[in-house]
């Protein structure tokens, strides 16, 4: 038997995925985290809303503010029998920790906790200030987590000057990808309007597919933008078509199709929309359109974050990670609009969202050690 005990980090872990917390539920995520700050100090503020659970957690009132966030929520487990083993309860397997949030993100959260506690150990007197901004709302709507958070700060006043949120940014190893920035994300429900009628009489009828077809052709061609030197070209996917009634003898009234933006600065949401509504005008469609914005792009240049964060990666792997802007949207894109510099770090993404989700052991503690590693070379 082994009884070499655990180390703080993976102890917390492992507490953590034992909570059930599949979004917007926290499961008493929050009041663990908490109860680990409020001895070092921390004033604790809850903004829950709608269900949603919110923790402003805060050391100090001098700038500059470093703060971790992240959120306690998981996506569903999905089929349980594909599972190895319980995803709520964690396992040890081939040098891997298996469990649903192992990799995103309750590591990263023990981790932003025990390094916090390791540097007030050395630090208890430091420069500046230490928060963590923690939600159970973003793997869902994301609407009353972070946003809701954030907006509260604007009301307040309140502005934050370095943040590291805790997604799974890495690749293949453990520091390999520092994301600096994210794209932005715009999407779109479209219903174009036809005539329904038979199908073997077309001259009484306006069939919304043929109609959207020569339109549709010429937006999956366009090349909205080129880029720039943190972000890849702007691209626009269609996620969803639906049309008809499911009889084949009947001309379709009317489309529904939904479609997304991933964006670039170099296109911004209105110029988007201006270009999408000047194709399909040019096409004579009768149609419309409900936009939803769900993020605007943001990006960090390397500065004092970015630095502190590769200085501590490479002390504690003996990597120099990459500055990205691809991938998916985050909270980042809420807390830009209040904070000038803002990154996302933490541990290999590949089985995030999967059956089997899992972390490296071997990851586990420099995770910790990292993080740390920012605050000694912010604060200390």
């Amino acid at each position: 038997m082994n009884n070499v005990p655990q180390s703080p980090t993976r102890a917390l872990t492992e507490a953590l995925i034992r909570r059930p917390s599949v979004t917007p539920h926290d499961e008493g995520c929050l009041e663990l985290i908490a109860a680990r700050l409020a001895p070092l100090g921390f004033t604790l503020e809850r903004i829950d809303a709608n269900g949603v659970a919110n923790l402003w957690a805060r050391r100090g009132s001098a700038r500059p503010l470093v703060c971790f966030a992240g959120h306690t929520d998981v996506v569903p487990t999905g089929p349980l029998p594909e599972w190895e083993s319980d995803p709520f309860v964690p396992m040890e397997r081939d040098g891997y920790l298996y469990g649903r949030g192992a990799a995103d993100m309750k590591t990263s959260l023990a981790a932003f906790v025990t390094a916090i506690e390791a540097f007030l150990g050395e630090h208890p007197d430091h420069a500046g200030s230490i928060a963590l901004l923690l939600t159970s709302d973003e793997e869902g709507v994301a609407t009353h987590g972070t946003k809701l958070v954030v907006d509260t700060f604007r009301e307040r006043g309140e502005t934050l000057d370095f943040c590291i949120v805790g997604e799974p940014t890495s690749v293949d190893h453990l520091g390999d990808m520092i994301k600096n920035g994210r794209r932005g994300s715009l999407n779109g429900h479209l219903i174009v309007e036809g005539v329904q009628g038979h199908v073997a009489y077309p001259h009484l009828a306006k069939n919304p597919i043929h109609l959207l077809a020569p339109a549709l052709a010429e937006l999956a061609a366009v090349q909205w933008d080129a880029g720039d030197e943190y972000f890849p070209p702007t691209t626009w996917q269609v996620s969803n078509i639906h049309s008809g009634t499911g009889a084949t003898n009947v001309i379709p009234g009317k489309l529904e199709m939904r479609f997304n933006f991933r964006f670039s600065p170099a296109s911004p949401a209105d110029a988007l929309k201006q270009r999408t509504h000047e194709t399909l005008n040019r096409h004579g469609l009768r149609y419309h359109i409900d936009w939803q914005l769900s993020g605007n792009p943001f990006i960090t240049a390397r500065g004092a974050l970015v630095a502190a964060l590769e200085g501590a990666i490479s002390a504690a792997t003996g990597r120099t990670p990459e500055l990205s802007t691809t991938g998916g949207t985050s909270d980042g894109r809420f807390i830009a609009t209040i904070c000038p510099e803002v990154v996302e770090f933490g541990p290999v993404n590949a089985s995030i969202h999967k059956v089997n989700e899992r972390i490296a052991v071997e990851a586990i503690d420099p995770l910790s050690a990292i993080y740390r590693g920012v605050l000694e070379r912010l604060l200390a």
